[in-house]
């Protein structure tokens, strides 16, 4: 399951917007600095329009969307690399998620304390993103040496070597592991211990209600930054998303539509997480249940029929395979098979995002 952690300085909106998006979560938020001290952890439902339509073909029992679990990591401050207010469990905490949410303030009130008295989008990620890279440098340096020492005996320690030794420049100079170009097998051999700023990073730049359709000053700010770096940046009101709450599924619409936007901040922040880290969805559907599949764009048909099952992928001979637009269109699996537009996929076969797909295994 994909985890995002919410990370950022303190009083930014990260505990408020954790409690709007993850159902039935009670992350406390408060006007204090550390406020969160240990994570909280909620699972959250992938909204998709698409599995009500494949539902109701299929008349299934139930639906199961695709989840994604969302970590709301207390706030860091200058020198948590350091230890600065519990700066090394708090970064240890990073280090267990796939993706960082950064959320950045981008919204000015008197009534809510900013840990550096102004609101400085660019100060406050460059404080963050500092920490992460101090953090890192101290990784490198210390397995560097190690790895050093295994190339004795281990070949794949070359690698890790290799991969070190470009990250370690950069890393004394202040910039994020995000920067260096490192080739997949590079990659693989930093994933352990988990380096910080090497993560893939959206910014969730947090506004006012007002500000929720058009941005401000301080979103570009942020946008400038993110696209130096091939970030994401999504615009979001935790104000806004705490509102959403306690609406009906109409009067979210209508309210969303008012303020001039047409999905609410779970949706936006879902979608460039799968966008960042090239995820896509696939589904199932009959009678007993409909339900979506997260891969990773590229993936085969084995890959896609292992995230049902383990054994699923050694099992496979072939899926049986229809594009959802298809299959919406034409109402039934029936009426697709009779135009030829249900397809017997093999082992080579890439899945495309929103496949409708039926795993046909050996016993």
């Amino acid at each position: 399951m994909l985890r995002a952690g919410n990370v950022g300085l303190p009083n930014v909106g990260k505990s408020t917007l954790f409690n709007a998006v993850v159902a039935n979560a009670q992350a406390q938020a408060a006007n204090f600095p550390f406020c969160t001290i240990e994570p909280n952890v909620g699972l959250v439902t992938v909204p998709d329009a698409r599995l009500e339509v494949l539902a109701k073909i299929s008349n299934s029992e139930q639906i199961l969307p695709a989840r994604v679990e969302f970590v709301d990591i207390a706030g860091l401050v200058k020198g948590a690399s350091k230890g600065e207010g519990l700066g090394n469990q708090f970064l240890a905490n990073i280090r267990e998620v796939d993706c960082i949410v950064h959320v950045v303030r981008c919204f000015d009130d008197d009534d809510i304390i900013h840990v550096h008295t102004t609101v400085d989008p660019a100060r406050d990620i460059e404080i963050i993103n500092l920490e992460l890279v101090l953090s890192d440098l101290g990784q490198a340096e210390k397995r560097i040496e190690r790895a050093r020492k295994e190339m004795r005996t281990k070949k794949e320690a070359a690698v890790e070597v290799a991969a070190l030794e470009k990250l370690l420049p950069a890393l004394e100079e202040g910039l994020s592991a995000r920067t260096v170009a490192l080739d997949d097998d590079e990659k693989a051999a930093l994933k352990h211990p988990g380096f910080l700023s090497l993560k893939p990073i959206i910014y969730a730049a947090n506004v006012s209600e007002n500000d929720l359709a058009t941005g401000n000053a301080y979103v570009e700010a942020v946008r400038a930054i993110a696209a130096k770096e091939g970030s994401q940046v999504v615009v979001i009101s935790a104000q806004v998303e705490a509102e959403l709450v306690e609406l009906s599924a109409e009067d979210r619409a209508e309210f969303l539509d008012s303020l001039g936007v047409k999905e609410g901040g779970l949706q936006s922040l879902v979608t460039a997480t799968y966008d960042l880290l090239g995820l896509q969805t696939h589904f199932t559907t009959g009678p007993k249940e409909t339900r979506a599949w997260t891969i990773h764009k590229g993936d085969k048909a084995p890959k896609a029929a292992a995230e049902i099952h383990s054994d699923f992928e050694k099992g496979f001979i072939r899926a049986e395979t229809v594009a959802y637009a298809d299959l919406a269109e034409h109402g039934s699996m029936a009426a697709c098979k009779a135009k030829g537009l249900v397809r017997m996929e093999g082992k080579e076969y890439v899945v495309a995002e929103g496949d409708v797909m039926e795993f046909h295994l050996s016993v």
